[in-house]
């Protein structure tokens, strides 16, 4: 029976990652990240961006301007998440109960 030993200094799952040819995820620029977030919540077909805007506070995602309803709301903070990775998002956004879309 053949037994196989590993003696590295590195963790197992950086070793494969390495040998597997995967690339290690960089770190991305406040500028990159608020572009990715921006991007992501106009991309939606369900959610309506035009009054919402994104801005990048001590690394954290600010969401801010208003939404029509809760819906909207959650629609935006998801999306936001989602996009931003490992990030915090902030919600700043007001509600307007009853607005058209224009």
């Amino acid at each position: 029976m053949t037994r196989l030993m590993f003696r590295f200094a590195i963790p197992l799952t950086l070793a494969l990652a390495v040998v597997s040819g995967a690339a290690v995820a960089q770190p991305v620029t406040d500028s990159q990240l608020k572009q990715r977030v921006q991007t992501a919540l106009h991309s939606d077909p369900y959610f309506y961006d035009a009054h919402t805007n994104v801005s990048i506070e001590r690394g954290d995602v600010v969401l801010s301007g208003f939404v029509f309803d809760d819906w909207d709301l959650r629609d935006a903070i998801r999306i936001a998440k989602q996009a931003a990775g490992n990030r915090r998002v902030v919600d700043d956004l007001s509600m307007i109960i009853g607005g058209g879309r224009t």
